[in-house]
């Protein structure tokens, strides 16, 4: 009997992640078949970049910002909460690059919560010449036409509400350390396509993802602004949620942006993919409790060696790995173009299995480590925060 239900228990759950891969499929294919937004509405727009430290390629980053082409004026600005901040020079170099654009340093000294990142930024939109805002962290490298992609879903629609929020999914730049290939192929191969699925199970969006947040002023003042989230980790769901609760339609921009992915040792990636993992689960508890049915390949691995590699639990693992790998190609490679999962591919199986630990070892506590702080959490707020060793330190930066 109790080999039956150590065996019978793996395969449900396989079963299960081959549905949410079916799904995953179905779902990305919706986003391709998904209406097109009607071109040409360009309003002037105000871009807001909190820093807090440099890091190698920023200023390539900055540089793709100045390089748009976009019909409408367009102005950056860039929040620090230090003028001493080590980003500050990379600032002023972009000014001498590009002296036709419109560039700011914006001093952002003000504690609104412990979320630095979201508390710099509502301290930059007072600032803001524009009705439309787009705020995206500073390791984010864009197109030329990634202003006029991201403000085309706040066009007018006829018998639909106006858009509150327009969002990016994206790829990540991955370095030669196996923590930063890791995060990069879980970025192409299992978040984005749990982004498109939750699109495709809500019938809509209801969240935004921090590397671009695009929106209206109007939308902003129904949810009281960005110092009521000041505290919270995933502010950028927050922001998306609560964007969508006031009426407002949330947009998935026809724009695929780029991150930089940090050198990560596996601690590093761990301690990352950690942060994420509790934010989520304070925020979304469902559907996050629902991923226990997503590590579909996982599983299989595990049912194949409770079955002791008997010839049905192989098949089934064959089978399982034919369909993650079409959703690794289909959204990683067709979707997002990340050539990098070619290559990482074969790290797909170690990468779910710690993903499925990851989930749970998310339920374990709720302290997380960004940067050089440990951050104790309740029901996803930032209740505490404490200096760490360096030698404990998580080796990422926090943004301001």
């Amino acid at each position: 009997m109790f080999a039956t239900i150590v065996t019978a228990i793996p395969t449900l759950l396989t079963l299960a992640g081959l549905a949410y891969y079916i799904l995953a499929l179905l779902s990305a294919r919706s986003f391709l078949r998904r209406p097109r937004f009607s071109p040409g509405f360009a309003p002037p727009v105000s871009l807001l970049k909190p820093l807090h430290g440099a890091a190698p390629d920023m200023l390539d980053a900055f540089a793709t910002h100045c390089r748009q082409n976009y019909p409408a004026d367009y102005e950056i600005l860039f929040g620090v909460s230090s003028l001493e901040d080590s980003a500050v020079p990379l600032v002023h170099q972009l000014q001498a690059a590009f002296p036709e654009r419109s560039i700011r340093l914006i001093h952002t000294p003000e504690v609104l919560g412990l979320n630095g990142k979201a508390s710099n930024v509502a301290q930059l939109v007072p600032h803001a010449r524009y009705e439309h805002l787009v705020i995206d962290d500073a390791d984010i490298h864009v197109g030329p036409l990634y202003l006029s992609r991201t403000l085309e879903p706040f066009a007018p629609a006829e018998g639909q509400p106006p858009t509150g929020l327009v969002t990016a999914i994206y790829r990540g730049r991955a370095h030669a350390t196996l923590g930063s290939k890791l995060e990069a192929l879980g970025i192409a191969t299992d978040f984005v396509p749990g982004v498109l699925t939750a699109r495709f199970l809500d019938r809509r969006l209801r969240f935004g993802l921090g590397s671009t947040l695009a929106v209206s002023r109007s939308a902003l003042d129904a949810i009281g602004g960005l110092a009521p989230i000041a505290s919270y980790l995933a502010d950028d769901y927050h922001l998306g949620s609560r964007i969508a609760n006031a009426g407002f339609r949330v947009e998935l921009a026809n724009e695929v942006v780029d991150t930089e992915v940090p050198p990560w040792s596996f601690t590093g990636f761990w301690h990352h993919q950690m942060r994420w993992a509790r934010g989520m689960r304070d925020s979304r508890r469902l559907g996050y409790t629902g991923l226990l049915f997503s590590y579909g390949l996982a599983w299989a691995f595990l049912h194949l060696i409770a079955s002791g590699a008997s010839v049905t639990a192989f098949a089934l693992f064959s089978l399982t790995l034919l369909v993650r790998v079409s959703v690794a190609l289909g959204v990683g490679v067709g979707i997002l173009g990340d050539r990098q999962v070619l290559r990482d591919l074969w790290l797909i199986l170690p990468r779910d299995l710690i993903a499925l630990a990851l989930w749970a070892c998310s339920y374990a506590g709720d302290t997380v480590a960004w940067g050089n702080e440990r951050l104790v959490l309740r029901k996803g707020l930032i209740v505490s925060s404490a200096a760490m060793p360096c030698s404990a330190a998580a080796p990422n930066r926090r943004p301001q």
